[in-house]
């Protein structure tokens, strides 16, 4: 048997199978060199392609998403990539393995596994395309009759990870109506630590993240919306927020597809553990907390402590200030002189992040309500839906204070003094004054009210959701981001990754094909793909 090396061939061999998958496909699909699928439970397997949706704080996409910056080299550095993507294709071989011995079971396709499997697909290959464009699709399909498909191009890749979202839809609904055999491994609903969902109850809430991922997916499309008709972008949004019954959506925090820590073993990225490591050396970037402290937003000191080196009160808003992520590092490093009692830039809240009796932190987003919220009022700033976008755009800010545990009125907010001692302060925030600042108040279906929606959609995505904030900045300009020495690339943020470089041996002729129809042949980082030109 003539072995695959191309991990992006392997995967599209295996994992693009569509509701109505044959046997025959499946058998084509195997790989030789593994035990053969069939014998490990699906739920099994369904714990561990759900454990690689989510993107921990800490990483890269922390800073790529300009939230926070290292100060300090030996810890790492605030530049953005050079080199190829990593992909998922060990999670799409999961998937089929997955669906593979669920129709053994079942006897049919008819099953929760088939159903998430459809989800999976668009989510991973709408994650790989989004990084470098093109990948093969349907060539793929045809085993290993062709082992070097050509590629596909991205808006064809995005079309039918819309359709898969569409059968995914369109077959939870009816196991939710109908009944189904068996769904287990699902810790995201089904299985949570607390508030544990029946199995159908689980369903419900999946049919919800569905439609909600096919929202973010169609206002990743914003650009091509007038220029590929075809698509009927404005008109897909519009289908799912009409017909609630038919294409349910978020409602509220309590529907978020988040990733929750504990406090016994599964530990909050950063942690306790780690702030020796971690106080002096990580501060806030300016992108995030500069614009928070500009709009009077609590959330500044949630996440972060006073600059005290500026002279100001500890709950002054100008006491809470980022580092510029373009920065040089060394210049960087001076700001924060002999820490929290003198830095010039905000470190990270001790409290509220290395807090030794809670280990388990905040939840991290995959998916969440307030992000809905904001996809629903871009789209109506755009004109893809009647509505009132001012109460969604209260509402995703709103639900993100939530998060936080921001409430209207006094709040207590702990920072550390100077001497290392952590100071409760009463800090009064009232709704209706942040929402009353002229820079915060809607300012109606225009530009400037789309900016303010993207600013905030910005703020509800720092430290979850992967690399969403970058994919919005790199779509609409907004926020604006910092770039400079310290970023890398000759002070140019990057537009995408590379491919990987194994394809240049095992696909070569296809690999080169791509590149010239996408990027005059070279696998540029600095150039845009379809999905944002």
């Amino acid at each position: 048997m003539k072995l695959i090396k191309s991990p992006i061939i392997q995967i599209l061999l295996v994992a693009l199978a569509a509701s109505g998958c044959t046997k025959k496909f499946s058998d084509y699909s195997q790989n030789g060199n593994q035990p053969v699928p069939g014998k490990v439970p699906p739920g099994i397997v369904l714990k561990t392609i759900l454990a690689d949706l989510v993107v921990y704080p800490g990483s890269t996409s922390d800073k790529a998403c300009q939230d926070y910056c290292s100060n300090y080299v030996y810890y790492g550095d605030n530049q953005y990539w050079t080199g190829s993507a990593s992909l998922n294709y060990g999670d799409l071989n999961n998937t089929l393995a997955m669906e593979a011995e669920a129709r053994r079971l079942a006897g049919t396709d008819n099953n929760p596994y088939h159903a998430l499997g459809l989800f999976f697909r668009a989510f991973f290959f709408v994650s790989m395309s989004e990084k470098v464009g093109d990948v093969p699709m349907t060539e793929a399909l045809q085993g290993l009759g062709n082992v070097t498909p050509k590629y596909d191009a991205q808006k064809d890749v995005f079309k039918q990870s819309l359709l898969w979202l569409d059968s995914a839809n369109t077959l939870l609904g009816g196991l939710i109506q109908n009944g189904f055999l068996e769904f287990s491994g699902d810790f995201y609903y089904a299985e949570r630590l607390s508030n544990a969902l029946s199995p159908r109850d689980a369903l419900i809430q999946w049919q919800k993240v569905v439609n909600s991922y096919k929202l973010r997916v169609l206002i990743e499309l914003s650009k091509r919306a007038a220029d590929n008709p075809d698509l009927n972008i404005p008109q897909q949004f519009a289908t799912i927020f009409n017909n609630p019954t038919t294409y349910p959506i978020f409602t509220s925090n309590t529907d978020n597809l988040q990733y929750v820590y504990n406090n016994s073993y599964n530990y909050y990225p950063d942690n306790f553990t780690n702030l020796g490591n971690n106080q002096t050396r990580i501060n806030l970037a300016a992108t995030l907390e500069n614009n928070l402290s500009s709009l009077h937003d609590l959330r500044c000191m949630v996440l972060g402590e006073p600059a005290r080196g500026l002279g100001f009160s500890d709950t002054s808003y100008q006491s809470f200030v980022g580092a510029p992520s373009g920065m040089d590092l060394s210049t960087m490093n001076a700001l924060i002189q002999s820490g929290i009692a003198d830095s010039k830039v905000s470190l990270f809240n001790r409290n509220h992040f290395y807090n030794p009796s809670n280990l388990a932190g905040e939840p991290t987003y995959i998916l969440s309500y307030p992000e809905v919220c904001f996809c629903v009022a871009e789209a109506i700033n755009r004109g893809w839906i009647a509505g009132d976008a001012s109460q969604w755009y209260v509402n995703g800010i709103t639900s993100q204070f939530a998060f936080y545990g921001i409430e209207d009125g006094v709040n207590t907010v702990t920072l550390q003094a100077g001497s290392g001692a952590e100071i409760p302060y009463s800090v009064h925030f009232y709704y209706s004054t942040y929402f009353n600042q002229p820079a915060v108040k809607y300012a109606g279906d225009n530009p400037t009210g789309l900016a303010q929606i993207l600013l905030q959609k910005y703020l509800a995505y720092a430290r979850n959701s992967g690399y969403q904030a970058y994919y919005q900045w790199r779509r609409t300009g907004v926020p604006t981001f910092d770039q400079g020495p310290g970023t890398g690339n000759g002070g140019v943020i990057p537009r995408r990754w590379q491919y990987p470089q194994n394809e240049i041996t095992a696909n070569g002729t296809n690999l080169q094909a791509a590149l010239q129809s996408q990027y005059g042949g070279n696998d540029d980082i600095n150039q845009d793909m379809w999905l944002v030109k």
